[in-house]
């Protein structure tokens, strides 16, 4: 015969197993309820994904954009009304951007997303090496695929941007060219006859020049007037054309 102390043990463990399972479904329900009021971590990636795409050049098939991670651990209430995507000015680097994620309603709140560009980019690289002053050819450059974190600021994706322009300083074969290392194509050179243009905006007067000096696109430049004799400076606006400087 049982003793009342064993009955009593076998009345609660069969207690405790017919509660389980609707104690398991309560805990499931309210843990549905907690999840619903809290913001998906990311579905606020893609935003402020999407938000990043719209201040970059469109993407190629090589690249792509990995926004966060936001921290699984970091519960934000769901917001009341849209989440806004900001990027502010000097949040935008070459290859990420800072979002700002903003909750008006309520409760309000704010959340910094970073969202970095990875991925390969078509680079100018020099084909072999170029000397200081040379006008550069197609047999000068040639395009490779670069990691775009690895790239320096400046670079060129397209090779044509820079036949015909000028070497400001050494470059070695197989560097990457930037905006940096060139120099606009030469607008007048020196003892080239040019054409003087002198402007006061009522009258017009044009003459024949000679170049003292090499001279870029609206870069300054000494030229003996042909009539005069005379030393004027003036301003490469063209091929062949320089508008005096008047004082």
């Amino acid at each position: 015969m049982r003793t009342p102390s064993r009955i009593r043990r076998c009345l609660l463990l069969l207690a405790l197993a017919v509660a389980s399972p609707a104690l398991a479904a309560r805990d499931a329900s309210s843990a549905d309820t907690v999840t619903a009021d809290l913001e998906d971590p990311r579905g606020l990636e893609s935003l402020a994904q999407k938000e990043a795409a719209l201040h970059l050049p469109p993407l190629s098939d090589r690249q792509r954009l990995i926004a966060g991670p936001i921290e699984a651990h970091l519960s934000l209430k769901r917001c009341s009304g849209p989440v806004t995507p900001v990027v502010s000015a000097g949040a935008h680097m070459r290859d990420r951007i800072l979002v700002e994620l903003r909750c008006a309603g309520t409760p309000p709140w704010h959340l910094y997303v970073p969202v970095r560009l990875v991925g390969t980019s078509s680079v100018t690289i020099a084909a072999r090496a170029i000397v200081t002053g040379s006008v550069l050819t197609d047999k000068d450059v040639r395009i490779e695929q670069r990691d775009i974190p690895e790239l320096p600021p400046g670079y060129l994706d397209d090779p044509t941007v820079a036949i015909g322009l000028t070497a400001a300083r050494p470059i070695s074969s197989g560097a990457v060219i930037t905006n940096q290392l060139l120099l606009g194509a030469k607008a007048v050179q020196r003892g080239q006859t040019v054409t003087l243009v002198a402007d006061s905006g009522a009258m017009s007067i044009r003459m024949e020049g000679k170049a003292l000096s090499d001279a870029l696109i609206n870069q300054r430049v000494k030229v003996e007037n042909l009539s005069s004799g005379k030393i004027v400076e003036g301003v490469a606006r063209s091929q062949q054309v320089v508008e005096i400087v008047l004082q």
